[in-house]
């Protein structure tokens, strides 16, 4: 107002009220996608390629985290030849934990499903409608 311009001042406080209000929309919008333990994609697409580069593995199928405080927790599943011993399925799925842990350095641990390349998703592990031992109708 010094200097002649009387709109200055309301001018300037309404670009840093709206600077403002942008800061915490996007800080809500993180705090609130933690609160519901959400991941960012970017984040399972990393636990996916460093899944992918494990020697031995074919395809991973499914990938699941979420936030437990400030660390991640990770599920996976990965696809390998049927062939394989259940020894050498166990070593790459242990390559692979170990993998994400050296690529992710907020990651807490990751649970390894290993799966044959045939039967990989979780399509393949679905037990349809059923009942047994007088208990009522269910399925997994």
């Amino acid at each position: 107002m010094w200097l002649g311009y009387p709109l200055a001042d309301p001018i300037a406080g309404l670009l840093i009220a709206a600077a403002i209000l942008a800061i915490v929309w996007q800080s809500g919008k993180a705090v609130f996608t933690r609160i519901l333990d959400g991941v960012e994609p970017e984040v399972v697409e990393e636990i996916r390629h460093a899944a992918c580069g494990v020697d031995g593995v074919e395809v991973v199928s499914e990938v699941r985290a979420r936030w437990l405080g400030h660390r991640l927790h990770a599920e996976v599943n990965v696809a390998v030849n049927p062939k394989l011993s259940v020894a050498e399925g166990h070593d790459i799925a242990r390559e692979v934990n170990h993998q994400l842990l050296h690529h992710l350095s907020y990651l807490r641990g990751a649970v390894v499903h290993v799966d044959p390349i045939q039967e990989a998703g979780e399509e393949h592990h679905r037990i349809d409608s059923h009942t047994h031992d007088g208990l009522p109708t269910h399925s997994y």
